[in-house]
């Protein structure tokens, strides 16, 4: 029955949709919109988190993407960067319950790039619902006040806020860390907060996942510990900053908590041993390593996918696991949200199916690497387990 609840709002959105291009509205940016149906929830701010019905479609009324065909919206918290621009300006112009067509021109949606299904400098048209508007957390700078800076010889300063037990577990390098935090400009503006969204980020320390100023800060606290963390951009993004979210050379502060420190899993490499490699038209390579069963659920664009992986260089030596981490890696597949090998590698698998991918790094972080973790022109090895498909 909730199935057909949905394909009939969607059915009837659609219908709504006849005609509205005559009647769209235009922003400063150049977004159009139209409201199809109203609501009578709040509108959102920057920084709540919003729920989102949508059908994405080319000019063409090709459908690229929709939230109703996998029968699960799509939440993020607005303002921050975390869905193309034409979203964060129009969902908010929109109320809690509110419907509406979104015309987005390439420059606030993927510009210059093809992702997935979508060609390179396209016009979208989405319909959206707006579900629900959870309003963002309120946030209170940590009380530093009359408490020892701690400046290292690399400039970073670090503030302790609370003591821990003596016993409790130090961060080391190697070790899966588990952290909230806030990140805020020097005028206190905030940019970016694990917080706001209820998510604390996971990650492993000294692997270069991270800012150097989180790497060595973190690395200074105990499981349990808060600390300030005054970061000179040298030790942030530096010179260049990371548009459009951080400025060239911003001194970053971020609030940190060190919820958990574990030990890491060590990954045990695919026995690739008497297997086929397989390469496909773009230079990719890869070795089925475990079938997957005949009925298992196929990886398709637009769906979310749920995986285990372990990244190698080609001399054998690790730079990143998830299963080192033990926490699964989530991500939109065909959305351009991981490098292009990891789009076209995953879209060939199964659930349960276990796959090493060879990926040239033209298929990976290009020309320039990805700084502090990847170097240049770097041909990349992941093994990978698809747990889900939803």
């Amino acid at each position: 029955m909730k199935t057909n609840i949905v394909f009939l709002t969607l059915n009837l959105l659609t219908i709504l949709t006849f005609g509205q291009m005559e009647n769209l509205k235009t922003t400063a940016s150049g977004l159009q919109y139209a409201i199809l149906q109203e609501g009578k929830g709040i509108m959102p701010k920057p920084g709540d988190k919003v729920t989102v019905h949508y059908v994405g479609k080319l000019l063409n009324d090709t459908v690229f993407d929709s939230s109703y065909k996998r029968g699960t919206p799509f939440s993020f918290n607005l303002g921050e960067g975390r869905v193309i621009k034409g979203w964060d300006e129009g969902i908010a112009l929109l109320h809690e319950g509110d419907s509406a067509l979104l015309v987005i021109p390439p420059d606030l949606g993927y510009g210059n790039r093809a992702i997935g299904n979508i060609p390179a400098n396209s016009t979208l048209k989405f319909i959206v619902q707006l579900e629900k508007v959870t309003p963002a957390p309120k946030i209170e700078p940590f009380d530093t006040k009359d408490k020892p800076v701690e400046t290292t010889a690399s400039g970073l300063k670090v503030i302790r806020i609370n003591k821990v037990d003596k016993n409790a577990i130090k961060a080391e390098n190697g070790d899966n860390v588990e952290v909230h935090y806030t990140g805020y400009f020097e005028d206190g503006k905030i940019f970016d907060s694990s917080v706001r969204r209820g998510e604390p980020i996971q990650f492993t320390l000294g692997r270069g996942q991270v800012i150097k100023g989180w790497e060595e800060g973190l690395s200074m606290l105990s499981a349990g510990e808060k600390a300030r963390l005054i970061i000179p951009y040298q030790l942030a993004y530096g010179e260049n900053g990371r548009p459009p979210a951080i400025p060239a050379k911003a001194n970053l502060i971020f609030d940190v908590e060190l919820i958990s420190v574990h030990k890491p899993v060590v990954p045990v490499a695919f026995d690739t041993k008497g297997k086929d490699t397989i390469k496909t038209a773009s230079g990719l390579k890869y070795i089925i390593v475990q079938k997957a069963d005949k009925k298992a659920m196929k990886a398709e664009n637009g769906k979310t996918v749920k995986v285990h992986y372990t990244g190698y260089f080609e001399d054998g030596k690790m730079f990143d696991s998830s299963v080192q981490r033990g926490t699964p890696f989530e991500f939109k597949l065909g959305a351009g949200m991981v490098i292009k090998g990891w789009d076209e590698g995953v879209a060939l698998m199964h659930v349960g199916e276990k796959i090493r991918f060879l990926i040239p790094y033209q298929l990976a972080y290009g020309e320039n690497g990805y700084p502090g973790a990847i170097p240049p022109k770097s041909n990349l090895i992941f093994d990978v387990e698809l747990i889900e498909v939803k």
